[in-house]
């Protein structure tokens, strides 16, 4: 069987992890919550790692949660899969870089509001489609995505769950650049390669006091999405991660 996360070694402390479920434009399954997690805690506790770019392979970032597959999967087993990644994401010490091409929806895109700097090629686009879904907002984005967009676009972004093409994802904040897609790898490495240059000691530091204050934050929306997604589903609707 193919690897649904491949871990690689990049010169200069560079640690890349790649979504690789291109056939499913890397959505994500239970295993797969628990492979990135186990994936980040290893980088967080090795202390040869400066930072951790994320990619997806194939055409797409990542879909978010594999529908199919949770279907088939009790929402008691993926929450607390779902829940560990989380952890993983906020207690990250290094700066997190993501390469983004295609869509990126769902989880999809709000783990990239975990991420420190965001590439986007040019055919990037994102999708919160929680309202849809019947579901609520997750993975903290209730908090962080007003923070990082402000309230009025955050709103606009989740209630209607439209399309952010990659241009405007810069221009609002959802994305620090824009390039061109057959660039896009050699972009997300040069970027990690930048901040490795610093010395992992420094980035740490540097990233606890850009965001002093947000894992607290993150972790009390994360409780209350979750109980918003339960008093959703108890009322039939799809709870849980998307």
């Amino acid at each position: 069987m193919t690897a649904v996360l491949l871990v690689d070694e990049a010169p200069g402390g560079i640690r890349v992890l790649t979504l690789n479920r291109p056939e499913r434009l890397n959505s994500f399954t239970a295993e797969g919550y628990r492979l990135l997690a186990a994936a980040l805690r290893e980088a967080a506790a090795d202390e040869t790692v400066r930072v951790v770019l994320l990619r997806g392979a194939g055409r797409a970032f990542s879909s978010g949660v594999d529908l199919d597959a949770l279907a088939g999967t009790p929402l008691d087993e993926m929450r607390p899969r779902f829940a560990a990644l989380l952890g993983a994401l906020i207690d990250l010490p290094q700066p997190l870089v993501a390469a983004v091409q295609g869509p990126a929806v769902g989880f999809g895109m709000t783990i990239l509001l975990h991420a420190d700097v965001v590439l986007v090629a040019d055919d990037a686009r994102f999708r919160a489609p929680f309202m849809a879904l019947g579901t609520a907002p997750e993975a903290a984005s209730s908090v962080l995505l007003p923070a990082v967009v402000g309230t009025q676009r955050a709103a606009d972004i989740i209630l209607t769950g439209r399309w952010v093409p990659a241009e405007e994802a810069v221009a609002i904040g959802l994305a620090a650049r824009v390039v061109p897609r057959a660039e896009l790898e050699d972009a997300g490495r040069a970027v990690a390669g930048e901040m490795a240059a610093a010395g992992r000691a420094v980035l740490v530091a540097g990233k606890a006091l850009l965001r002093a204050g947000r894992a607290e934050a993150a972790r009390d929306a994360l409780v209350r999405e979750d109980t918003a997604a339960r008093a959703l589903g108890a009322n039939g609707a799809l709870g849980g991660p998307r």
